[in-house]
């Protein structure tokens, strides 16, 4: 964790991004999220499927992977059936152990988003699935972040990372990236009537800017190591999280049961 950045700061993160999907916005950016998920999770298989950031109780629910856990600096929150506390850039998790996981905006809000991925190979089974959502620099989106004049504010005031990057950075922990999407080519106005007008952006954007989405979705699979024997994966019924002082597992569900 880098100096001057405490755990209550990236927790209070955390909140600021789960407010903002609460404005006019952020909902009409989570419907559009939700969608592309629909599309990609009936597709991961497994035991147990990780959701970094609670922006919305129900992302995961198209996957077809029963146990869901989100991990959340926030207070216990009914909205999911399995939530721990914890940090992106050191998860309470045990190795070896989680089939997909999935980061909400994690590297946007993150102070160390390398690390973050560090993290998630580092949980990941082989074969095992990531999903990245993240906002995209090069867009109507990036210009609207660098316009603002708050810098505080959540999310534009956070760092906005390229997919390059990300590619980059996933290469080299010896992940295979299996998709790359872009959604929401329209401006980021709040207003209802506006966007409706303005949804003729997203077939026209598809089709003549296709790099230039607001959002970006990447799907990555971590590589089998062909020189180490692959480790047993978990039975279900195993606690996926290690770590947790026996408080916090009794206040946040740590003690996760498959």
């Amino acid at each position: 964790m880098s100096e001057g950045v405490g755990t209550d700061d990236i927790f209070q993160r955390d909140q600021q991004l789960s407010d903002w999907y609460r404005t006019d916005l952020g909902q009409l950016l989570a419907a559009d999220e939700q969608q592309e998920l629909d599309a990609v999770l009936p597709d991961l298989f497994g035991y147990h499927l990780l959701q970094l950031g609670s922006a919305g109780p129900s992302l995961l629910s198209a996957s077809r992977i029963l146990h869901k856990v989100v991990l959340d600096g926030q207070e216990k929150s009914t909205d999911y059936p399995s939530q721990i506390m914890g940090l992106s850039e050191h998860l309470p998790i045990q190795a070896d152990c989680v089939d997909a996981v999935l980061l909400h905006h994690s590297l946007d809000l993150a102070t160390d988003p390398r690390q973050v991925l560090r993290e998630v190979e580092r949980i990941l089974v082989p074969e095992g699935h990531l999903i990245i959502l993240g906002f995209n620099p090069h867009s109507l989106w990036g210009m609207r972040r660098l316009l603002s004049f708050r810098r505080q504010d959540v999310p534009w005031g956070r760092g906005f990372l390229p997919v390059k990057r990300i590619k980059d950075w996933l290469t080299l922990l010896d992940f295979d990236i299996s998709m790359i999407r872009y959604r929401f080519f329209r401006p980021p106005m709040g207003r209802k009537a506006m966007a409706d007008k303005l949804r003729f952006m997203e077939t026209w954007g598809q089709k003549w800017w296709p790099v230039l989405g607001g959002v970006y979705l990447i799907v990555a699979k971590k590589k089998v190591a062909t020189l180490t024997p692959i480790k047993p994966r978990w039975r279900p019924q195993r606690s996926i999280v290690a770590g947790l002082s026996d408080a916090a597992s009794r206040s946040r569900n740590a003690d996760v049961q498959g």
